[in-house]
């Protein structure tokens, strides 16, 4: 009967960890929830413009992209003397050094959380699951 005791006392702090762990992520998504939506609400069509705008500037950034790398494999082909196949692959080597670069450095611009409200609210939340 011992031998019993531990492994329920063990297995009892298992899921109350975890219900702790899952009341403090309920929380933090709730609150950011919350938030996001009193912003939206305050500021919608604000936001509906500028997202348009920033589509529209997004997709003449694209089609201008296009333009310059069709432009730069003309020039290597007729103008440099290169073959098709070897322009295009540097192309796409450019392609693929310019967009790992982006990738990185959006990765890292975009790391944790920017609102004040919500590091309040994971501090908050944080203390009393911790009892602190």
């Amino acid at each position: 009967m011992t031998e019993s005791q531990p492994q329920g006392q063990g297995q009892g702090r298992g899921p109350g960890m975890a219900g702790r762990v899952t009341a403090l992520a309920a929380s933090v998504m709730d609150l950011h929830v919350r938030i996001a939506l009193q912003e939206i609400d305050r500021e919608k069509r604000r936001l509906i413009g500028g997202g348009l705008f920033l589509i529209l500037g997004g997709v003449l950034m694209l089609l201008a992209l296009v333009a310059l790398q069709a432009a730069l494999v003309v020039w290597l082909v007729q103008g440099q003397g290169w073959p098709l196949g070897q322009a295009l692959l540097a192309v796409a080597a450019l392609d693929l050094t310019v967009a790992g670069a982006s990738l990185r450095l959006g990765g890292l611009l975009t790391k944790g959380p920017y609102l004040p409200q919500t590091i309040e609210g994971l501090n908050r939340t944080s203390r009393a699951l911790l009892g602190r």
